[in-house]
């Protein structure tokens, strides 16, 4: 009796955990979580569709599949947790999946008879607006949580955004030379292990994989290291910059 009051306590595995068994094959696991996490998935779904959403709706349905999907995505080198990478990739596959039935209706109204047309075209407008708004403002949400993430994972970096801001190429030519640098890191396995695992930039072995100089590697480091991070996550907004900026 004694040994039992003094044994330890099995310590219950943490959710991203949980994630590496499933990853690592452990399918009945997989049922479980998400079995759990049913709640924080219809809450995650309300949150965008702004009503409460059922399991009977096609919108929970939506949800299931993009968690599934972030457990399948999930990296702790991501800087965030399961939960927070995954309420992201809910809200986005939710987005989605209302401006295509948006854009369904939308053709639907196209092939009723102009009498209708004339009549509901007052209603359209301003649905149609009404919904620009809603995905402009959901937009804005995602992209402050994807910052805020991003932030969490430069910090692991020994880096803020104020760092960037202050070390980021003046000339849009090194800045782009900067991208396709960390472009060339991030699609070297070795090399984006050695960024992942040291925390810092390998510049040595960098410098034998590209036509940059020493110097203006080490000049850029820090804009390197960060772009190299956006592109090995899941970032969409910030990739979007990226794609911006090797556009100009």
């Amino acid at each position: 009796m004694l040994s039992l009051l003094f044994m330890a306590k099995k310590k219950k595995p943490t959710i991203e955990e949980t994630v590496a068994l499933i990853q690592a094959g452990d399918n009945s696991l997989l049922n479980e979580l998400i079995e759990a996490y049913k709640p924080f998935i219809a809450k995650t779904v309300s949150s965008v569709c702004k009503r409460y959403i059922y399991e009977t709706d096609d919108e929970f349905s939506i949800g299931l599949i993009a968690f599934n999907e972030a457990i399948e995505k999930y990296s702790p080198e991501r800087g965030s947790s399961l939960l927070n990478f995954s309420e992201i990739i809910i809200k986005r596959r939710v987005i989605d999946y209302i401006r295509k039935q948006t854009k369904n209706q939308h053709i639907s109204i196209d092939l009723t008879n102009n009498t209708i047309e004339e009549e509901a075209s007052g209603n359209a407008i301003v649905n149609e607006l009404s919904l620009e708004e809603y995905q402009k403002k959901n937009d804005e949400e995602l992209r402050k949580e994807e910052v805020l993430q991003f932030q969490n994972l430069l910090a692991a970096f020994d880096l803020s955004l104020s760092d960037l801001v202050e070390n980021s190429p003046k000339h849009s030519d090194a800045r782009i030379n900067a991208i396709m640098v960390a472009k060339k890191l991030v699609d070297d396995q070795e090399l984006k292990e050695l960024l992942l695992a040291k925390k810092r930039l390998p510049i040595k072995q960098l410098e034998k994989k590209v036509d940059v100089s020493r110097k203006t590697i080490e000049r850029n480091r820090k804009y390197i290291i960060a772009i190299a991070l956006i592109l090995s996550g899941d970032y969409l907004y910030l990739q979007d910059y990226i794609k911006g900026v090797l556009e100009t």
